[in-house]
């Protein structure tokens, strides 16, 4: 059973994604939140395994509930998913970079949202391609010259290119086919990627593919 906290200030909007997501048999809304303040409290006490955040909330806004969540390591199983109005949303960027997995615009589909869910818990990020490569081209805007990470040296040949398809917005299917290897193959290589590297999951995964150098601006097409 998937468990999911609702943080959202508009009850309206926590009750249709409450009765949508109760309906499902492999899906319970185990607490709900009116501000930042009390989603970290509820997470500390329940620890969900996913977290739908929105991004403007009293008392303490998403984005910084985001980083008390991401930051503790005795949360770090726990997903948070960021809700926005609009999908280019100015927060956006830094919510991803604070470890958020993604985010949803409120108006999604029904399917897409119970998708997400699902896809998150599994290790996923909620970012499409296009949508990364937006969120790569916000990091070309705003870098400096890329960090140095240690932890490159970890990686294979493979793995480091691999991360490289990962930050350019590819999806498994499309790395294999990129690579001319299975998508179980794909998956595996990034899921050790992710190991090697720290990262919490996919969409920390582009963050520092793009930090470290592996992804260029002019990359984007």
């Amino acid at each position: 059973m998937i468990r999911v906290l609702l943080a959202d200030d508009q009850s309206l909007v926590r009750a249709g994604f409450r009765a949508l997501l109760d309906a499902q048999p492999d899906i319970e809304v185990v607490a709900e939140a009116a501000d930042g303040e009390r989603a970290v409290r509820t997470v500390r006490e329940l620890r969900p395994d996913v977290v739908l955040m929105d991004i403007r909330m009293p008392v303490l806004d998403g984005l910084a509930a985001t980083r008390r969540i991401t930051g503790d390591d005795g949360l770090r199983d726990v997903r948070v998913v960021m809700l926005t109005t609009f999908e280019l949303d100015e927060y956006v960027f830094e919510a991803i970079r604070s470890g958020a997995s993604g985010f949803l615009v409120k108006d999604t589909e029904p399917e897409e949202l119970l998708r997400a869910v699902r896809a998150v818990v599994d290790g996923d990020a909620l970012l499409s391609p296009g949508v990364t490569r937006r969120l790569i081209a916000e990091f070309a805007a705003r870098s400096k010259e890329p960090a140095a990470l240690p932890e490159l040296a970890r990686l294979t040949e493979r793995e480091r290119e691999v991360t490289a398809l990962v930050g350019i917005g590819l999806s498994n299917e499309e790395i294999a086919r990129r690579l001319v290897v299975s998508p179980l193959t794909a998956k595996t290589h990034v899921s050790r990627t992710m190991v090697k590297l720290g990262a919490r999951d996919r969409a920390q995964l582009v963050v520092l593919a793009y930090e470290s150098g592996l992804v260029r601006p002019g990359w984007l097409g």
